[in-house]
């Protein structure tokens, strides 16, 4: 990225500067791996001889703590927590991401906005609505989503902690059972997914596969738009 693009509108300030930098996206749906694979992919970038910053969802200080409140307390409604995730977005962009791009590091983001999206379409939230907010977003470099099904799935999730509310829909679902919650918003949230990879370009990556498996794909795909830039 030298020129910034982003979806919409070119924020103020913005749009003018250069950003030798690279933002790469890792996106997928809850304990799918995309945590592991950002930690190995910010030890073999530095490794390199990069210069890394890392991002993810909630990680704002101006909005981090008020969305684990709504969250605890169930306060707000889908369009209201919708606004509340851009928000967050808006502060890490400004505050992180640019920065890091300005000044030739590799961006790396544990999600995205298309997270945001997902998430708030499948609760009845209008697409239109949603891309008119956050139409300010830069557009990355890379995005890769891990792929896969809820049944590969669940068993991950369970070995690793209990189903809870929001991973589990129950927020809009009333499933009287959480397991049966989780499946049906899972492979809601998935669709939702694969729709927008082919709205925004993503490159799909096999997360059923081992650790190790999905790290080298994920490596040999990242050298790709890191072949012009200086460490």
């Amino acid at each position: 990225m030298v020129t910034p693009k982003f979806y919409g509108h070119t924020p103020l300030d913005l749009g003018e500067n250069t950003m030798p930098g690279r933002l790469v996206v890792i996106e997928g749906t809850d304990g799918v791996g995309r945590s592991t694979q950002i930690a190995l992919l910010r030890e073999w970038l530095e490794t390199e001889g990069y210069a890394v910053e890392e991002t993810g969802f909630r990680r704002s200080e101006l909005t981090g703590d008020g969305i684990d409140r709504a969250m605890r307390g169930h306060t707000l409604d889908h369009m209201t927590m919708s606004l509340f995730y851009a928000t967050d977005f808006w502060d890490r962009m400004e505050k992180s991401i640019i920065p890091a791009l300005k000044a030739g590091k590799i961006a790396l983001a544990d999600r995205y906005i298309y997270s945001i999206i997902a998430r708030a379409r499948v609760r009845g939230v209008p697409a239109q609505w949603l891309d008119d907010v956050l139409e300010f977003a830069l557009v990355p470099d890379q995005v890769f989503y891990l792929d896969i099904d809820v049944d590969h799935l669940l068993p991950r999730v369970l070995a690793s902690r209990e189903l809870d509310h929001w991973e589990s829909g129950e927020d809009f679902l009333w499933e009287s059972d959480r397991h049966a919650s989780f499946v049906r918003y899972q492979d809601s949230l998935l669709e939702e997914f694969h729709s927008l990879g082919g709205q925004y370009g993503f490159e799909t990556v096999d997360a059923r596969r081992s650790i190790r498996e999905v790290f080298e794909t994920l490596q040999q795909r990242v050298m790709t738009t890191l072949d012009t830039m200086q460490r």
